[in-house]
């Protein structure tokens, strides 16, 4: 890359390899056509993608995650862009057992975001990949998460407990009750259609699977299946080896907001954000919420 054109750029960064990445992308994508809206800023990259007015997911992608983050635009830049196609483009940049750096560079001659291998003295080839980008035609909803109460009604569960949990919830083919309730500390989650399933995660009985438990009133929620599905449908497998844990938090009118941790550095070999004991620092780790909107019923169940 020739320095006029990183002159002419917004943004100019560099990434160690694209696997983390594409991790983090593949899990805000729940079909397979979906266009996304990427906006640019000193602090990060934020990724929006929605459905209907009823799902919204948002990855944060921090500037300490990057290698190097060169940003000289004045305000925010925002696109649209194709996820699959994104996606798609980055694995390019990934061979089994060789970890490849890329940079992405925005916006090219023609409005394009451009990806291109970093040459290495061990490198036998060159990558290179433009995008063709949108102009958003659309403002994206801000949801306006605000917590039910003065005490925020959350939980903590293993994230591989919550997938398995979710996946094995298709089967009575219909929505999805979430019931939180203090005495004893309970969550559980019941769909009746074909079948009737309910799955309990009792707070006593097994902190090591439900992590955290804050809530003082009982609540019931209803969500459609497929929105809900999406939250977890498409989660790495980093995360769930690592243990880590999925926050669910509920906002006025039973808003729901759930937040995961994603691993944007794999490579094998010692990492400078990596301790000598494996422990990674947080700014090697993506952040993913997603606000899922409840059905409304007739009688809503949570009236006082």
């Amino acid at each position: 890359m020739t320095s006029s054109s990183s002159s002419s750029s917004d943004l100019v960064c560099q990434l160690d390899s694209a696997s983390g990445l594409i991790d983090a992308l593949s899990s805000v994508r729940w079909k397979r056509s979906q266009d996304a809206l990427v906006e640019l800023s000193e602090h990060g990259i934020v990724l929006i993608v929605e459905e209907s007015g009823c799902l919204q997911a948002k990855l944060y992608l921090k500037r300490e995650i990057f290698a190097s983050y060169e940003y000289q635009a004045e305000g925010r830049p925002r696109f649209g862009v194709s996820l699959g196609l994104l996606i798609d483009c980055l694995n390019l940049f990934t061979v089994p057992g060789l970890s490849r750096a890329v940079e992405i560079r925005y916006p090219g001659p023609d409005m394009q975001l451009l990806l291109e291998s970093v040459e290495s003295p061990s490198s036998d080839a060159f990558i290179f990949a433009e995008i063709r980008t949108k102009i958003p035609d659309t403002i994206s909803w801000d949801y306006n998460f605000q917590p039910a109460g003065s005490t925020p009604i959350s939980f903590t569960v293993k994230s591989a407990a919550l997938k398995e949990a979710i996946d094995d919830l298709e089967w009575p083919g219909s929505s999805v009750q979430i019931i939180l309730q203090p005495n004893p500390p309970c969550v559980s989650f019941r769909a009746e259609g074909h079948g009737d399933l309910q799955i309990d995660f009792m707070y006593y009985a097994n902190t090591d699977l439900l992590m955290a438990f804050h809530c003082d009133q009982q609540i019931c929620y209803r969500y459609k299946y497929k929105f809900l599905r999406a939250t977890t449908s498409n989660m790495p497998s980093s995360v769930t080896k690592d243990k880590r844990g999925s926050k669910l938090t509920f906002g006025m009118g039973g808003l729901l907001k759930v937040q995961h941790l994603v691993s944007v550095t794999r490579s094998s070999t010692q990492h400078p954000n990596i301790d000598a004991s494996g422990y990674q620092l947080p700014s090697r780790i993506a952040y993913i919420e997603f606000f899922v909107k409840p059905e409304v019923d007739e009688d809503p169940v949570n009236d006082a």
